[in-house]
């Protein structure tokens, strides 16, 4: 029997597809994600031949990649002459390297959806490409995660109306400043003495997850006073899975080590980029000329060069972590951070 996709390669018959094909996506709104950097996602409505509906949640860099796969697999070497089996793509918005990062998703929100207009509206077998599919495809992280807000599905014409809920103030989790707080980046709140922090959960033993003056993050414990605790259980409050996960990371200097837990809104599974990690540890320890290394299973510090040693110290953490308890929402994985210079931290024996 003839595969479907060459079938529908002769036949273009839209009837043939499979109702699980994405046929039409639009960007709803997007939302700024604080993870190893701050970067903006795009929640995009994916409607399906079978006439469903979902959510899914992808950054600029993601559709980049995916146009690079569509382009090595089906754009014709002469443009003017398509093969059989090639496509002319449609034409995928440019990266920016200046300006504010909200502002810059927001301006290529018309662009992405004229360019997924395009995808989808190519010749009914190249809806069958896989990375095309896997590109559309909710992921359990999509399928969980509650969307802020979905500006761009509204009707212009209607005002939608929004309703705070009511802050029980006695009956709440909350907790007072004991002392002014700073936080260093956009996940930590800032803290005067005396407001009161109304809890949302544990981010770990020294971190708590909180709301104040209409904002929401991170900060230390040791920083306030408890007057009312969050449940002991996580089945007893409202919330779920973990907003958070942490990073411990350590400053190593002549002088002595320096702790430091990095939160982020990131799952565990995360591979971020040496780039990302290295841009990161400069903003937590406010040092520029810095190196970051990890300890491999021999308790040798190892540096970190590129996105390749990164892999390698995640799969080597992978091994570790059998051994290892940690809390739940703490990567397996710790950074260690040096001065660029100093080589004096790493074994040379052979």
């Amino acid at each position: 029997m003839m595969p479907l996709r060459q079938q529908l390669r002769d036949e273009s018959d839209f009837d043939q597809l499979p109702d699980d094909v994405p046929i039409s996506a639009t960007i709803a709104d997007i939302e700024e994600k604080k993870g190893f950097i701050d970067y903006f996602r795009f929640v995009i409505e994916v409607k399906t031949k079978g006439a469903s509906k979902y959510l899914i949640y992808r950054r600029y860099r993601e559709f980049f990649n995916l146009h690079q796969v569509l382009e090595a697999r089906y754009s014709p070497e002469v443009p003017d002459k398509p093969g059989p089996n090639t496509i002319i793509l449609p034409s995928l918005p440019g990266k920016v390297f200046m300006g504010v990062k909200q502002d810059i998703a927001e301006s290529r929100i018309p662009e992405l959806n004229t360019y997924m207009k395009g995808l989808l509206g190519l010749p009914t077998w190249f809806l069958l490409e896989e990375a095309l599919r896997m590109f559309f495809y909710q992921t359990e992280l999509d399928s969980k995660h509650q969307p802020l807000a979905l500006r761009r599905l509204r009707p212009q014409t209607r005002k939608v109306k929004t309703v705070k809920p009511k802050m029980d103030l006695f009956s709440s989790p909350r907790a007072e400043a004991m002392f002014d707080f700073r936080g260093n980046d956009k996940a930590e709140l800032n803290l005067k003495r005396g407001e009161v922090i109304f809890l949302l959960r544990r981010v770990n033993a020294d971190w708590l997850e909180g709301t104040v003056n209409n904002q929401t993050g991170i900060f230390p414990k040791s920083f306030v006073k408890i007057i009312k605790p969050l449940p002991e259980s996580e089945s007893e409050g409202e919330g779920g899975a973990h907003t958070y996960s942490y990073l411990r990371c350590f400053l190593l200097t002549p002088s002595g080590v320096a702790t430091r837990d990095v939160c982020v809104q990131e799952d565990l599974t995360i591979q971020p980029s040496y780039k990302e990690l290295l841009s990161r540890m400069r903003n937590v320890f406010k040092e520029d000329d810095i190196a970051v290394n990890y300890r491999d299973p021999e308790g040798d510090l190892i540096r970190i060069l590129d996105d390749e040693d990164v892999q390698l110290m995640i799969k080597e953490s992978c091994v570790q972590q059998v051994n290892d308890k940690r809390p739940v929402n703490q990567f397996p994985w710790e950074l260690h951070v040096t001065m660029t210079s100093d080589l004096s931290v790493y074994n040379t024996e052979a």
